[in-house]
């Protein structure tokens, strides 16, 4: 799915909403149009054409999980960090983990397939939806993610990003 605008009306919040909260909240971000990226492959070929040469830079891959229980987990790793589903749900403590299926993504994350981000805990933090992130996040300057939808990237720098998540009262675990 590549967020049409039919699509997005279904959002309970939309990117232009994200970014007006962002503004509105003084935190900085640098956004980026481009066509739809589903996957770490085809953001890597806008790299090149987004970021800052020399900049301490993290690019992520999300992970929307679900375990036995059900219980919804966003997991945000450096984009090319090797995932085994085993390792990582024994490495969070949380036993098996499976992907969640797209209709849950929308239900828990607002969001859809290939547009999964941290930004999405905006509403993730409403329905209980447990945060995992890359400790190199903590290293990097400036994050690049998606701002709910595919077809726009904004770079920010930790400390907006983690001020974003004390607004929305989201809890980080850091792995």
């Amino acid at each position: 799915m590549d967020n049409s605008p039919l699509d997005l009306d279904s959002m309970p919040v939309s990117s232009d909403a994200l970014l007006a909260q962002l503004d509105g909240w003084g935190l900085g971000y640098v956004l980026h149009e481009h066509v739809a990226l589903r996957t770490v492959e085809e953001a890597k070929q806008v790299e090149g054409v987004i970021e800052v040469p020399g900049e301490n830079a993290l690019r992520v891959k999300n992970l929307y999980l679900r375990d036995k229980k059900k219980r919804n987990y966003l997991v945000t790793l450096e984009q090319d960090r090797k995932i085994d589903l085993k390792e990582l749900g024994a490495e969070l403590g949380v036993g098996k983990l499976s992907f969640g299926s797209p209709d849950r993504l929308m239900q828990h994350l607002g969001i859809f397939p290939g547009a999964v981000t941290p930004l999405a805990m905006i509403n993730g933090v409403q329905n209980e939806v447990q945060f995992f992130m890359d400790g190199a996040a903590q290293q990097a300057d400036v994050i690049y993610m998606h701002p709910l939808i595919n077809t726009r990237t904004v770079g920010l720098k930790r400390a907006d990003l983690l001020a974003f998540f004390e607004r929305i009262s989201c809890a980080v675990t850091w792995v």
